[in-house]
């Protein structure tokens, strides 16, 4: 929980869920963007936000080092590290 990688990674979740929370709010009411209460939207995607880095937190005494309840899975062991062969245009 003291290193960076582990804060980049609960920042990163606690942004996506910010947005996330917003996007729903602002697009559920079905409001035009002047009529948003601007104020009470972004005070509840904030308060998700700050939810998301304490479940993070509170988290690394279950599922390891990271911020995530699972094993954390690197890159490589996922397919994501390899270069994707191109293939030739029909």
């Amino acid at each position: 929980m003291l290193t960076s990688s582990f804060w980049r990674a609960a920042l990163e979740r606690a942004l996506k869920t910010f947005a996330q929370v917003l996007a729903a709010l602002l697009s559920a009411g079905g409001f035009g963007l002047l009529q948003v209460d601007w104020a009470n939207a972004l005070s509840m995607a904030a308060l998700a936000a700050v939810v998301s880095v304490l479940t993070s937190v509170a988290s690394t005494q279950v599922g390891g080092p990271g911020p995530s309840l699972g094993a954390e899975i690197p890159v490589e062991s996922a397919g994501l590290g390899r270069p994707v062969a191109s293939q030739p245009a029909p």
